[in-house]
Order: structure tokens, then C-alpha cells, then sequence
């Protein structure tokens, strides 16, 4: 479910910190039923266990072929255009205490970098030749009283091709690529002691 910018803005996370200098382009939810304050782990390795973020939906496959396919051919994704090329990396911004929180090099098949990760906080980030782009993973209180996972992405478009190319994507992102990923995120979190189980 999408939320207003509040529902991350007001969130006392370390991210603040350091993408001042990003926009806040969405806010999202996924309903993690019974879930308490110390699950964000859980939803995690729920998150890992159902293919992480390499396993999409074929539409969602499907878009995402698109956009490589343009990215070769427009050279958008050439490694000039990327994190330590053409912008600075997130991660060159920790402080100390958040530097060795993960290991940059374990994508597991993602297009995104990890950045830091803390008991309520995973980041990623990624970068091309249009965007800029950092995803923030947090663990919030749920209007149900419980917990919920919530996205952030945040970007700092790569001049006027980038705010193009982000509002050609938007209605891509609204009606299939986060309505699909709610699907199978929040099913992981239902799912987790099933697979749990199966797997023991």
C-alpha cells in the first residue's frame, strides 16, 4: 500500500543522514500480520528464503528485460555510468559504526548494492546512466497495533534524461511492479514457517 512521505520522513532512521541530497520518490507498505518489534530479521530471511529480490513475477521479469535491453542498447548501464564511476557511492558517506554492518560484495542476484543494514534498516543502492537510486527497507509500528515493513526509494535523477525516464517508469511502478512485489513479500512473511519446516 503506498504512504504519504511522512510515514518515512518521521521514522527515526539513520538513513536521514546521509541522502539529504536525494528525493523521496515512493513510500510503501507490506502487512506482516502478528509481527513484533524484533522481526525485521524475521521478514528478512522470509524476504531471502522466497528468492529475494531476484524473483519477480513474469510481468515484473518482463519489464525489467525491457529495461536492460534499452540500457544496452542506450548504454545506460556501461560501468562508467556507475557507483564509483559516475557518482560517489551511498556507502563512502557511513561513519565507522555502519560501514561493516554487511558485505558490499553479496547482491545474491540483485541489481542493488548493499549499503548498511541495522536491526529496523536495510539499504541498497544502486546506479546508471539515468538515476541515482537508494531502496530503504525499515520496520515500523503497523496502524494495527503490530509491525509492518516498510520501502523507501529515494533518487537523485541524472539530469533531465533521469526525471524523464523516472516519470515514464512511474505508472510502470504503480500498477505492477509494486502490487506484485506486496504480493510476494507479504506471502513470504505468511509462508515462513512453512518453508521453515519443509526445509528441516
Amino acid at each position: 500500500m503506498r504512504l504519504p512521505d511522512s510515514a518515512h520522513t518521521e521514522r527515526p532512521w539513520r538513513i536521514h543522514e546521509f541522502v539529504q541530497d536525494f528525493e523521496l520518490e515512493d513510500v510503501w507498505s507490506f502487512r506482516t500480520p502478528g509481527a513484533g518489534p524484533d522481526d525485521f530479521p524475521v521478514m528478512l530471511d522470509a524476504i531471502r528464503t522466497s528468492g529475494g529480490f531476484a524473483r519477480q513475477a513474469p510481468p515484473v521479469r518482463f519489464l525489467f528485460a525491457v529495461r536492460w535491453t534499452l540500457g544496452a542498447l542506450l548504454g545506460w548501464d556501461r560501468p562508467a555510468t556507475g557507483l564509483g564511476s559516475r557518482v560517489r557511492p551511498l556507502r563512502d558517506r557511513l561513519p565507522s559504526d555502519l560501514r561493516d554492518t554487511v558485505d558490499a560484495s553479496e547482491r545474491n542476484g540483485s541489481p542493488f548494492t548493499p549499503v548498511y543494514r541495522l536491526e529496523n534498516e536495510d539499504v541498497r543502492e544502486l546506479a546508471n546512466g539515468t538515476v541515482h537510486g537508494v531502496m530503504h527497507l525499515g520496520w515500523a509500528p503497523a496502524p494495527d497495533g503490530g509491525h509492518e515493513l516498510r520501502m523507501a526509494v529515494l533518487v537523485r535523477p541524472n539530469g533531465r534524461l533521469g526525471r524523464l525516464y523516472m516519470a515514464l517508469i512511474a505508472p510502470f511502478r504503480y500498477l505492477i511492479v509494486y502490487p506484485m512485489l506486496t504480493r510476494q513479500w507479504e506471502r513470504a512473511w505468511r509462508e515462513r514457517g512453512v518453508r521453515t519446516a519443509a526445509g528441516s
